[in-house]
C-alpha cells in the first residue's frame, strides 16, 4: 500500500537497533518509521502497521523503515535470492502477471507465519498465488504437499476471503486491536496493481511491469 501510495522505497529490518542506525543516515523529511510488535505500533515509530496510515499525503516520496514482528524477518532470512517480491492477497495478480512475464524456473512461496509458527492467512495467500499460477499456465504446479495443502485451502475459501481472515488467530488479535477495517481491507484479492520487488538487499521498490 505505501508503495502504491508513492513511497520512494521500503527498506526492511528485523533487528530495531539496526533500523535507527541506518535510518539516521537518510534525510529526516525523507523517512518513515514503521513498525509494529504484536500488531501494536512501536513506541517512537510514525506509523504501524496499517494500510489505512499509508496515504500519499503521509508516505510519497519517502523512504520507510520498516520493521514487524513477521514479515521483515522473513524478507531477510531470503534476501540473498536472484527474484524477491512480497505478496499478499490484494496485489496476488500483479505477483502472478510479473511472475509469467520473467519466467523464473523456480518459484518459493514464503509464508511468513506467526512468530515462527503456521499461519492461516499466510497460509491462504500462498494458495491464492499457487493456484493462479496453475490457472494461467493451464497446468498443475508441480509443488510440494504444503503447496497442496495451501492450495486446497483457498479453494474452499476464495469466497469467503474476509470471513477467513476475521477467523483466523492473528486475524482475532487484531480485531481486538481495532483493526478490523485492515482485515476487510486485506482481503481484497486482486484490489493493488503494484508489485514490490527487492533492487539492494533489504530495500523494495514498485517494480516495473509491462502490461
Amino acid at each position: 500500500t505505501a508503495l502504491e501510495s508513492g513511497a520512494e522505497a521500503i527498506q526492511v529490518f528485523d533487528d530495531i537497533d539496526e533500523l535507527f542506525r541506518v535510518s539516521k543516515h537518510w534525510p529526516a523529511q525523507q523517512r518513515l518509521l514503521a513498525g509494529e510488535r504484536g500488531g501494536e505500533k512501536l513506541e517512537g515509530f510514525d506509523l504501524g502497521n496499517s494500510p489505512a496510515e499509508c496515504t500519499p499525503e503521509r508516505v510519497g516520496g519517502k523512504r520507510l523503515f520498516m520493521s514487524t514482528t513477521n514479515g521483515t524477518r522473513a524478507l531477510e532470512r531470503v534476501q540473498q535470492v536472484p527474484i524477491l517480491l512480497t505478496a499478499s492477497l490484494t496485489n496476488r495478480a500483479a505477483v502472478v502477471r510479473y511472475l509469467l512475464e520473467h519466467q523464473p524456473h523456480t518459484v518459493w512461496i514464503v509464508a511468513a507465519g506467526w512468530r515462527g509458527g503456521f499461519s492461516l492467512e499466510d497460509t491462504i495467500c500462498a494458495g491464492a498465488i499457487a493456484c493462479a499460477l496453475s490457472i494461467e499456465r493451464d497446468s498443475d504446479c508441480a509443488g510440494d504437499d504444503e503447496s497442496i495443502a495451501a492450495m486446497a485451502l483457498f479453494e474452499q475459501w476464495q469466497d469467503r476471503l474476509p470471513e477467513l481472515v476475521r477467523y483466523a488467530h492473528h486475524g482475532r488479535g487484531l480485531a481486538a486491536l481495532g483493526c478490523g477495517d485492515d482485515l476487510d481491507y486485506c482481503a481484497r484479492i486482486d484490489s493493488v496493481n503494484v508489485v514490490p520487488a527487492q533492487v539492494d538487499p533489504g530495500v523494495l521498490k514498485a517494480a516495473k511491469l509491462d502490461f
